[in-house]
């Protein structure tokens, strides 16, 4: 989902010190709003013990090139999305991953409630649950409402937008807007058991942002803090590099979850340093074919360690994830590897072989 060295994960024992400064900010949070806040390891266990092992996709509907596409009215497509859910049922698969974005609902604040709901409607008659995610800072950093743009021929994620992206360093009275974005759509569904996780950042720090990033992800999650839904909020620790967000991310989030496109070997490493803080994690982003992130070699390790396992894709579709992030095919040809995704448009796999070992790992 990002562009550049997409590494996972660093050796949290070398942060203590910026760790306690972390929890020390986070307390100060709650006494001045008197609010719960983070949830204790027993919550977070009996939360993993309910919902068990999470394996899904990252999911659009292959009609819509971004999270606009997705939400507005006029592209809203609740038999595609109806459609493709059922091939991941087929699979055994249990959960999606699905980003939200605040322009769709400034435009039309009842209606984006209700779509989220029909969604939501749609998921759970196969057996689904939802991890929404709320702002990201990867792709393209301006965006407007209505009609989104084609996709450019075999470039990766060329529609996808940032949330709120560069917007927020040039209307001070965004964070406004936000904040009643994030409160609203958390108290409509902080008791809603067809969602299991909200995620409320996708990596922080993306394309350049770094510690630039770190305002909103305090603000989202104090305004997470303030309604305290039944389900877990987390932000997912996704480049080695951005110490300050990693050190503050694992400390406030109530499950761990994190992203990693590389091999076993490096996956693996990743697993047994987050694993140490004792909370249920989930791999909220992973299966990269060309880096040697595949089905074969990580869903296993990810089902040994009772680890969510949510790939990046499902259905090939306009948001041209087949494509691999730094590889464009200017004719729109078949990529000779697709990059992400598990099925073609008409249902059919893109590898018979990856769909029978989920098969045989979700029974």
């Amino acid at each position: 989902m990002k562009k550049g060295l997409f590494l996972l994960l660093m050796a949290v024992i070398g942060f203590t010190a910026c760790q306690n400064n972390a929890k020390k900010e986070a307390t100060k949070i709650v006494e001045k709003d008197a609010v719960a806040t983070i949830w204790t390891a027993e919550q977070a266990k009996a939360w993993g013990e309910e919902h068990g092992w999470l394996r899904g996709s990252n999911f659009n509907p292959s009609t819509a090139i971004n999270q606009l596409e997705t939400w507005q009215a006029e592209s809203f497509d609740p038999e595609t999305i109806d459609r493709e859910l059922g091939w991941a049922e087929d699979i055994g698969m249990n959960c999606m991953r699905v980003y939200l974005h605040h322009l769709a609902w400034e435009v039309d604040k009842d209606g984006f409630k209700d779509r989220m709901n029909e969604y939501l409607s749609i998921a759970d008659s196969h057996g689904i649950k939802t991890i929404f995610v709320f702002f990201d800072d990867c792709w393209n950093p301006t965006y407007q409402a209505g009609k989104q743009p084609d996709p450019k021929p075999g470039v990766h994620n060329s529609g996808w937008v940032r949330d709120p992206g560069e917007l927020i360093y040039q209307d001070s009275s965004l964070v406004k807007v936000l904040e009643t974005y994030v409160k609203d759509v958390l108290t409509t569904f902080k008791e809603d058991k067809r969602i299991a996780i909200w995620d409320l950042y996708n990596e922080p720090g993306n394309n350049g942002y770094g510690n630039r990033s770190m305002p909103l992800l305090k603000k989202v999650f104090e305004w997470g803090w303030q309604v305290r839904p039944d389900q877990p909020m987390s932000v997912g620790v996704w480049n080695a590099s951005l110490t300050d967000l990693n050190v503050f991310q694992l400390e406030n989030s109530d499950i761990i979850t994190y992203h990693n496109y590389e091999g076993p070997e490096k996956h693996q490493e990743a697993i047994d340093t987050l694993k140490t803080r004792n909370l249920p994690m989930v791999c909220t982003e992973y299966m990269a074919r060309r880096n040697n992130s595949l089905f074969t070699n990580i869903m296993p390790i990810l089902k040994k360690e009772n680890v969510g396992a949510i790939n990046w894709g499902l259905v090939d579709g306009k948001s041209n994830t087949k494509y691999a992030w730094d590889e464009p095919i200017p004719d729109g040809a078949e990529p000779a590897l697709w990059f992400h995704e598990i099925f073609r448009k008409d249902g059919t796999p893109y590898k018979t072989e990856e769909v029978d070992l989920i098969k045989s790992l979700t029974k």
